[in-house]
């Protein structure tokens, strides 16, 4: 095992340098436009009552279905986009036809009256000059340095049974031994040194040579997965040698002597760990290929598109119709969103049918069975049926579940779902969801585990109650015994590192924290951004990643924000959105006995306590209705 080893003198080192750029932002034209909507007369901005202009892309609408209380801005993305930006560099961007520099709005929600944007002039003019700007730099960021900064952990591997090795991490752990090179020394080729691991994070490992003992010095942090770490006696095998650094050279006389009696009994790698690593990151996914997906501009309809590139199990997907192929859209193979072609006919989804007669050469449809599967539902029995009421994550604000209602029911289990208060006239802001989907809950979900409800907007018997709107409005809930209370196992714990995407412009991949459990449902927080930025995700979601995915597949980490970016959040800008959720939040939460007074009042119903914010398995409970 130990042949590999030599001794040698050396005496290198090296340094890199990075240099940084910014864009100068040009002033606004003086002129704006002026445009109209059904004999009435806006400028930019609006300010006549009723209707309002959003300050980020220019879109008008009703003033009521505006966000916030100052109703400033269409969506929550277009608020993001706005705190993120200056208001010049913001509207300029948009002038040229770039997103801004960092959240855009991707899923953007239909207003009342039709979009109208005010400078629908400027962009069309200067569309096909539109390029998609650069993602955020990683400059001066390191995983290993924010990690060890803060005394943070990361959530572990196999938590991701969707990424590269998760299913297969085995017992990497602290003080298991590897080879990696040796950079303490000056020698004209590669060498190599053992090292034991410290401390994991994801797949990043702290690493310490053999020899150093308490000496932190010379500690570095590196990607288990790489391709410099390998197993003890890998040297040996290949004929590569084992020289010790530079600075504990003088220690020992018998390097061999020592090895040996560090290493016996020690853990070491797999010896075909790498080959496992190169297995779990081929993808059946393949450029060209043809599937149907959620067209984001129409959140109600599935468009075809084509595999444009893959990147750890992640898709750029192009819509068919895009001619220079920069409408896009990234989810994950196993997302829900992406289906085989054909899907939307056969459960009676909208479609919106190609201008395309044909497929274009080496474009090919996708094979079904490589679509993640739903679990199969009997609808034959007690079902979900139009017009009953439950909770939802709204897809347009993930930061929120919403009182919500079923619009239409489809095949295999498929539902339609409208957010109450806040839909297109002409349901064109309908969402998908499975029956089984994680992101339904039934009625009373967030009051048992004290999350916050968002009632219809407009609604003002607050605090809302359940039992009342649903006499209000004539009205049922959907049958609890009807929705997925499976929770896995899945070793999340709050205060868990790991890089999410975010869904809102889910091209970016950002440093993110786990903030709260409940049940198998994460709240997911974007460090360095506000609160009403997070994002309730399920603890399966394929749009979730371990620290260091970023760096092992090659896509790009967008780092927290900045202190800059965060002081530009004004104390006046938060007063309004704390005035925004005091607005809709009601009253402080009743307590249980309260509730399940109120309750018993109503029907029979069994109350069963939610789950805390630490507890991360278990089974789930919700009000259970007694069964006659």
């Amino acid at each position: 095992m130990f042949d590999g080893y030599d001794s040698c003198s050396e005496d290198t080192s090296s340094s890199s340098s990075s240099e940084e750029s910014e864009e100068e932002v040009a002033p606004l034209p003086s002129n704006l436009p002026i445009i109209k909507n059904n004999g009435q007369v806006y400028t930019y901005p609006d300010g006549k009552s009723g209707m309002a202009t959003c300050e980020m892309c220019g879109m008008v609408g009703v003033r009521d279905a505006f966000y916030s209380k100052t109703k400033r801005f269409c969506s929550v993305s277009c608020s993001r986009s706005y705190s993120s930006n200056s208001k010049k560099a913001s509207i300029l961007a948009r002038l040229q036809g770039k997103p801004p520099t960092k959240k855009a709005k991707v899923l953007q929600k239909q207003p009342l009256v039709a979009k109208l944007a005010a400078y629908a002039q400027y962009q069309a003019t200067l569309q096909n000059q539109a390029k998609t700007k650069a993602a955020v730099s990683v400059e001066g960021f390191s995983w290993g340095n924010y990690i060890n900064s803060n005394s943070f952990i990361a959530a572990p591997v196999t938590c991701f049974k969707h990424a590269p090795m998760g299913t297969c991490w085995g017992d990497i752990s602290e003080n298991v031994r590897v080879e990696v090179p040796n950079t303490d020394c000056s020698l004209p080729t590669k060498v190599f040194w053992i090292a034991g691991i410290i401390k994991l994070a994801g797949y990043n490992a702290l690493l310490r040579y053999e020899g150093f003992e308490n000496d932190s010095g010379l500690d570095f942090w590196c990607n288990i997965c790489g391709s410099d770490i390998h197993p003890v006696g890998w040297c040996a095998a290949s004929g590569k040698p084992l020289v010790p650094p530079r600075t504990i050279q003088h220690k020992y006389t018998n390097w061999k002597a020592f090895l040996v009696k560090r290493l016996t009994g020690a853990k070491t790698l797999p010896p075909d760990f790498s080959q496992k690593v190169s297995e779990s990151m081929q993808y059946p996914f393949k450029p060209c290929m043809r599937v149907e997906v959620v067209d984001k501009r129409h959140l109600c309809r599935t468009r075809v598109a084509v595999v444009e590139s893959v990147i750890g199990g992640r898709l750029r997907l192009v819509y068919e119709e895009s001619e220079d192929r920069t409408d896009d859209f990234w989810c994950h193979m196993h997302s829900p969103l992406i289906h085989h072609i054909g899907w939307s006919r056969s459960i009676g989804h909208r479609f919106k049918r190609s201008d395309i007669t044909k497929k274009q050469d080496g474009h090919f449809d996708t094979p079904p069975h490589l679509f993640a599967k739903v679990k199969e539902v009997d609808q034959s029995g007690e079902w979900f049926k139009e017009g009953m009421k439950l909770e939802a994550i709204d897809p347009l604000n993930l930061s929120t579940i919403c009182v919500a209602t079923i619009r239409k029911v489809l095949a295999d289990g498929f539902l339609m779902i409208g957010i109450d208060g806040s839909e297109a006239a002409d349901g064109s802001d309908w969402f998908c969801y499975h029956a089984t989907s994680p992101s339904i809950f039934p009625v009373g979900f967030c009051e048992i585990n004290m999350i916050e409800l968002t009632p219809p907007r407009g609604y003002t018997k607050l605090p809302f109650k359940w039992f009342d709107y649903l006499r209000e409005t004539g009205s049922i809930a959907a049958p609890v015994k009807l929705f997925n209370k499976d929770v896995p196992n899945h070793g999340f714990r709050v205060g868990m590192k790991l890089e999410a995407v975010d869904l809102m412009e889910p091209r970016l991949i950002c440093v993110a924290t786990v903030t709260r459990i409940i049940h198998r449902l994460l709240r997911i927080h974007f460090d360095g951004w506000e609160e009403e930025y997070d994002q309730w995700v399920d603890c399966e979601s394929p749009d979730l990643y371990p620290v260091g995915w970023c760096q092992l597949t090659g896509y790009q980490l967008q780092p927290p924000a900045s202190q800059s970016s965060r002081e530009s959040q004004s104390s006046s800008s938060k007063q309004k959105k704390k005035a925004k959720s005091q607005q809709y939040k009601g009253h402080k939460k009743m307590t249980t006995l309260q509730l399940k007074e109120e309750l018993l009042d109503g029907d029979d119903y069994n109350f069963l306590q939610g789950a805390s914010d630490q507890e991360s398995n278990g089974s789930a409970n919700f009000y259970i209705k007694q069964e006659p």
